[in-house]
């Protein structure tokens, strides 16, 4: 088993720095004012923030330990930090000791990474795989998902480990908004500016229509539950979300947009019509950007198109915060096409440790990933489709 003492005193062929783990939920805790700290000064994405692996954490993964790299300088400033969690899984009756980031599972979370300061980057993971080298007796496979296709950790790994397996994840659709650009002026360079006014137009006639912002931390109790209602309904006729599965991703969320308020981090946007709320929009800021996480919308009012007005409001207040980025995630939805024009890859890169477990973890998933094709194969359309909720019904996370 990885130990802490063994990460403080590994190996540093980087001597300005100094590598330590943080192995525990509690000390995990502890670390929110100084990770935020590291995290606005560098260019890690969103997800890589205290407020959203901490609770996961707690209500995504409490079997999984956290084993947080932390690099120092010689005054003692947290200049780096390496997300891990160590978990053993049994396969094919063989024990293998996994390391992948924290929050790689259940909750969508693009753009993991090292968590470095700006222009430290290859240095700072440079460190953290050094030590991870060292010790490579003590682990069998590290998993590191959802890195963005340009990271430096990518080189820097085969670097370090030689022979890692990268392999592309999911594409993201994003915009880059111009300084100053009126929204009119935005809106004449989509897809959508006509319909969207028009539905717009009919929609502010109706009785009690609004759209309501929510940012503190003290008002979110409402637009979850609108949210959580809508984004279960947007999904019910195709079996249930991928995005948000049972009780426990509920919580995750509610403590993760609590946080966030607090930082300043979330905006909550409900559509309303006649005192109902029929659209939501779960949006997160982080830097110049705005990040469109997820959304729901009542399907009574699919004809009225609720949720392209919604996302109009929330790229016209984007513009006019003065952001200069609106990131749509993963996932290429023909509606994010109409609002954005550049896309973006996540990769994931794995390596395998000193012995013949991670090898054997690797093998054992491509020929399940294989059986998983043959079956599909001969199975009608139906089946595939009834085998496919069953499969996201028992993934959620109670």
């Amino acid at each position: 088993m990885i130990r802490e003492d063994e990460l403080t005193s590994g190996p540093r062929l980087t001597p300005r720095l100094d590598v330590a783990a943080v192995g525990s939920a509690s000390q995990l805790a502890g670390m929110r004012a100084e990770w935020n700290s590291l995290l606005d000064a560098s260019n890690a994405g969103p997800f890589n923030a205290w407020e959203w692996l901490y609770p996961w954490c707690r209500r995504i993964a409490p079997e999984v330990r956290p084993l947080v790299l932390t690099a120092r300088d010689r005054l003692g400033t947290l200049v780096g930090l390496l997300p891990l969690g160590l978990e053993h899984r049994w396969v094919n009756g063989m024990r293998v000791r996994r390391l992948g980031f924290l929050g790689e599972t259940h909750v969508g979370s693009d753009y993991l990474d090292v968590v470095a300061r700006k222009g430290r980057e290859a240095e700072v993971a440079r460190a953290f795989f050094n030590v991870l080298q060292g010790l490579r007796d003590e682990w069998d496979v590290l998993d590191l998902t959802d890195l963005r296709e340009g990271s430096t950790t990518l080189g820097v790994a085969r670097e370090v480990f030689g022979d890692v397996r990268v392999s592309e994840r999911y594409v993201c659709p994003y915009e880059t908004l111009v300084p100053g650009e009126p929204f009119d002026a935005f809106l004449k360079r989509t897809g959508r500016r006509d319909n969207y006014l028009r539905r717009r137009k009919w929609l502010e006639k109706q009785d009690g229509y609004r759209i309501e912002r929510t940012d503190a931390p003290g008002q979110l109790a409402g637009p979850m539950t609108d949210f959580f209602r809508l984004h279960a309904l947007r999904w019910s006729s195709d079996g249930g979300s991928q995005g948000i599965k049972g009780a426990g991703v509920e919580a995750f969320h509610r403590d993760a947009t609590q946080w966030l308020a607090e930082r300043g981090r979330l905006r909550m946007y409900t559509m309303k019509v006649g005192g109902q709320a029929v659209a939501s929009v779960y949006g997160i800021l982080h830097g110049q950007t705005f990040v469109y996480f997820q959304s729901g919308y009542d399907p009574a009012w699919r004809n009225r198109s609720v949720g392209l007005v919604l996302v109009g409001e929330t790229f016209k207040d984007a513009i006019e915060m003065g952001l200069t980025e609106y990131d749509f995630l993963r996932g290429t939805e023909t509606y994010k096409a109409d609002w954005v024009t550049k896309q973006r890859q996540t990769v994931s890169l794995r390596a395998h440790g000193a012995g013949f477990a991670g090898e054997w973890y690797t093998r054992s998933e491509e020929w399940a990933r294989q059986t998983r094709n043959a079956v599909k194969g001969v199975l009608s359309d139906e089946l595939v489709e009834k085998v496919r909720r069953f499969r996201r019904r028992k993934a959620a996370v109670d």
